[in-house]
């Protein structure tokens, strides 16, 4: 699989399967030399001091901070050295926190705690995302999935047949969405330039680090219609290899996937199996 990134077409609902709610970002506090150890990042000595932990929890950057801090202010300082935010803290507050939303620049943030103009602690977390494409299919193979609340318990089942899911993971320390969908190659209704994102009903999708979603498709990749550079459904079989691009926005790179797909059984794509292997 490799990495890169472009646009996206209009339409895609996201369903999200598993992840975490809050996420851990590797690190390590540098709050006087003491080493990270296994958990959360986090020593038993570094706990004692004002910074208790950071972590990314969606798209914000979360600190907590211990009962006992004596800061005044938090600044978040970003991968090229430019402070991205800083926060003032009451008295008494346990927890700040930053939106970094989905348009950072990923990389090293450093989270500096200061009393006055003295630095008392700090915290260094790296916040990049890192999606993977898992899976793909359609309704005739997957009808557990929720299609219905996706396009409608209106739309036809054959409707439905020409669209497919595509599973997404971010494996990564920070958020990220995808702007677009598409599917190349050996698909019956192959886009190269969706009119949107690809999406179904949607321009962009989150995708929280730790987290899994379905994006569901707009183009009608699997449709019954066969464009001028498709392949389509016979009754000898065709066979062949179609690839999934998705763009994303924090990169700014592709990331794709290819597939082998087998189209069996009869001249109509409505009626013909399709199976769809890792290639």
């Amino acid at each position: 699989m490799t990495q890169n990134y472009p646009h996206i077409s209009r339409r895609n609902a996201l369903r999200t399967i598993a992840g975490a709610a809050l996420v851990s970002v590797a690190g390590c506090l540098n709050n006087g030399g003491n080493s990270e150890t296994p958990g959360d990042g986090t020593t038993d000595s570094e706990r004692k001091g004002p910074l208790n932990r950071v972590a990314v929890d969606g798209t914000t950057l979360v600190v907590e901070l211990s009962a006992e801090a004596d800061i005044d202010q938090i600044n978040l300082i970003q991968p090229n050295g430019e402070l991205f935010g800083k926060r003032d803290v009451a008295a008494g507050a346990q927890q700040i926190s930053f939106e970094i939303g989905t348009g950072y620049e990923p990389g090293e943030y450093r989270v500096v705690a200061l009393k006055g103009e003295e630095t008392v602690a700090e915290s260094t977390r790296d916040i990049e995302p890192e999606i993977q494409i898992q899976d793909v299919g359609l309704y005739r193979n997957n009808p557990d999935k929720p299609w219905d609340e996706v396009y409608g318990e209106s739309q036809t089942d054959s409707k439905k047949n020409g669209e497919a899911f595509v599973t997404i993971q971010n494996s990564g320390s920070g958020p990220d969405a995808v702007v677009e969908l598409r599917f190349t190659g050996d698909v019956p209704n192959p886009v190269e330039d969706p009119r949107g994102s690809g999406i179904y009903e949607k321009d962009s999708v989150v995708v929280p680090a730790g987290e899994t979603v379905d994006l569901f498709s707009d183009s009608f990749p699997f449709g019954s219609e066969i464009g001028d550079e498709g392949m389509g459904c016979s009754t000898d079989g065709n066979s062949g290899k179609f690839t999934i691009v998705l763009e994303t926005r924090v990169t700014g790179q592709e990331v794709t996937k290819s597939y082998s797909v087998e189209y069996t059984g009869s001249d109509e794509m409505q009626k013909c199996e399709v199976t769809i292997s890792e290639a």
